[in-house]
C-alpha cells in the first residue's frame, strides 16, 4: 500500500490502521481472538502492506498489547518497519491512581505498556479519553516528558469535545510542550457529528484523524438488519452497539448497500472509501477477525467515489446526540 503522512507530521503510515482490540482474551468478549487465531489475520495485514497498528493498555487488561508485541516482533524484521500506537486512561486495576491522566498514572502506564509490548518505544502514545479530574497542564507536561524520554515519538488524543482538544493544544503550545498530532475520534457514515467542530479543527491545525469504528461496529458492513437479525457473533453480543444506533440509521445502511450493489463491491469497501475521501482522515482504524476484513479494508483505499455517490450516501443522515466521549 502507498504510505501517507499522519496529519502534517513527517511520519508515514499505511492508509489503513489495523485495530488490535479484537485480539486478546476470548473470555472477555465472544468475538475476541487469542494469539494463535489472530496470527494469520495480522500476517495477512502485513503482507497486504498495512504498517500501522493501534492497541490500548485496557484491551483485555493488557493482553492485546502482549499479543500485538509478540506478533509484530515476529512478522517484521525491524522495529522501524511498522508504526505502533497504544493508549492510556482507563483502569486496569482498582487503585485510585490506576486510571486517568495524572502524571503518576501516565508515567507508570507507559512503562507497563512498553513492557507488555516488548519494545523500548511506541510511535504514537494517545490519551484514550479526556480526564476532567486532572489539570490539562499536568497531563500535557507528563506526555511531553514521555516524548523527551524517548518512550514515544508522537502523542495523540481520542474522543472529546473540540473545545477540550483546542485547550490541550493551546496549553502545550503556550509552554513549549509536545502537541497532539492525531485525533482518534468516533466517525463514520452513521455518526457524523464530528463534522461540526472537531474535523474542521483538525483540518485547520494539521491534525490527522484516525477514526475508530469506521464501519459502525459492523452495521455498515451488513451485520444487522431492520428486522433485528444479527449475522455475526459480535453483532449478536455487542450491547454497546444497541445503545449507539437508531432505526433511522438503517436508511444510511440502505444507501450504502445500494451504491455497493451498483459498484459490485462489498458495503464495507464503500463505507471505508467514503471515510478515506475526507481530507482530514489519515487512516481508519479497522478491526478484523476474518481475512476478508483485511481484503475489504485494503481494497477500499483504491476506491474513488463520485460526487453523486457521496451525496447519496450522505443524504439520509440524521443528527445524533453526542456519543463516544466516555
Amino acid at each position: 500500500m502507498e504510505q501517507t503522512r499522519l496529519g502534517s507530521t513527517g511520519l508515514k503510515v499505511s492508509p489503513i490502521c489495523l485495530g488490535m482490540m479484537s485480539y486478546g482474551d476470548p473470555g472477555t468478549r465472544k468475538w475476541f481472538l487469542d494469539q494463535e487465531a489472530a496470527e494469520p489475520i495480522v500476517r495477512h495485514a502485513v503482507e497486504s502492506g498495512i504498517t500501522f497498528f493501534d492497541t490500548a493498555d485496557m484491551y483485555s487488561r493488557g493482553e492485546s498489547e502482549r499479543i500485538t508485541g509478540r506478533l509484530l516482533g515476529k512478522l517484521f524484521a525491524r522495529r522501524d518497519e511498522y508504526v505502533l500506537a497504544t493508549k492510556v486512561f482507563f483502569p486496569l486495576d482498582a487503585g485510585a491512581n490506576d486510571k486517568g491522566l495524572s502524571r503518576k498514572h501516565i508515567l507508570s502506564a507507559i512503562d507497563a505498556s512498553l513492557d507488555r509490548l516488548g519494545v523500548d518505544h511506541v510511535d504514537l502514545y494517545q490519551i484514550h479519553r479526556w480526564d476532567p479530574d486532572t489539570p490539562i497542564e499536568e497531563t500535557m507536561q507528563a506526555l511531553h516528558d514521555v516524548v523527551r524520554s524517548g518512550k514515544a515519538r508522537y502523542i495523540g488524543a481520542s474522543s472529546m469535545y473540540a473545545w477540550q482538544f483546542a485547550k490541550a493544544q493551546h496549553t502545550a503550545e503556550r509552554h513549549g510542550w509536545t502537541r497532539f498530532v492525531s485525533m482518534q475520534n468516533y466517525y463514520n457514515l452513521l455518526y457524523r457529528e464530528e463534522e461540526r467542530e472537531m474535523i474542521p479543527l483538525c483540518l485547520d491545525q494539521g491534525v490527522g484523524c484516525i477514526p475508530w469504528s469506521p464501519l459502525a461496529r459492523g452495521m455498515l458492513a451488513g451485520t444487522r438488519d431492520r428486522g433485528g437479525a444479527r449475522h455475526t457473533v459480535r453483532a449478536g453480543s455487542d450491547a454497546y452497539a444497541d445503545e449507539l444506533y437508531e432505526e433511522a440509521d438503517f436508511d444510511v445502511v440502505d444507501a450504502v448497500q445500494a451504491v455497493a450493489a451498483e459498484r459490485g463491491l462489498p458495503p464495507a469497501q464503500i463505507s471505508l472509501a467514503w471515510l478515506l475521501g475526507n481530507p482530514a482522515v489519515t487512516a481508519p482504524i479497522v478491526g478484523a477477525t476474518k481475512l476478508r476484513h483485511i481484503d475489504d479494508a485494503v481494497a477500499a483505499a483504491s476506491v474513488a467515489l463520485t460526487e453523486e455517490e457521496v451525496a447519496r450516501l450522505e443524504a439520509p443522515y440524521r443528527p445524533h446526540r453526542i456519543i463516544g466521549h466516555s
